[in-house]
């Protein structure tokens, strides 16, 4: 069933819209999740990524390596750089290897003000969220 009118649910739409995404949309496909360790302190799931956070890779060639930093962040192309992973090309220089957000998790995030604030911001709503709905004893007997 379609819940929003305005968002279409034809494949091609969906494909064309993430592919010619603009780079503020394009932050926020690119998420990844928090640790268990860091979900559990934080009590939010997933962050848009960005440079300076510490990650480790779970799926893939790369995967179970250890923490390394992220590099940078290439919108364009929906890839993070991470500090360790690179590969030799065939004339003998290493560049990074370009790894999906989604494939990721966030180990340790750089935490300034702005980061701090949106933290504080979800975590707010989602412990709002978890006792939406819920009734006790006595406000069942007054209705």
């Amino acid at each position: 069933m379609k819940l929003n009118k305005l968002v279409s649910s034809s494949r091609r739409k969906q494909r064309k819209r993430h592919f010619q995404a603009p780079s503020h949309v394009r932050r926020t496909i690119m998420s990844a999740p928090l640790s268990k360790e860091m979900r559990a302190k934080h009590n939010v799931r997933s962050l848009p990524i960005r440079k300076d956070d510490e990650v480790q890779v779970v799926r893939g060639h790369y995967k179970g390596q250890q923490v390394g930093k992220v590099v940078q962040c290439y919108r364009k192309k929906f890839v993070v750089y991470i500090e360790r992973i690179q590969r030799e090309k065939a004339n003998g220089a290493t560049v990074y290897v370009g790894i999906h957000p989604s494939k990721v998790v966030i180990v340790k995030p750089k935490l300034d003000k702005d980061r701090k604030a949106i933290i504080e911001k979800r975590a707010k709503s989602r412990a709002r969220g978890a006792d939406k709905g819920k009734y006790d004893e006595s406000q069942m007997e007054t209705s």
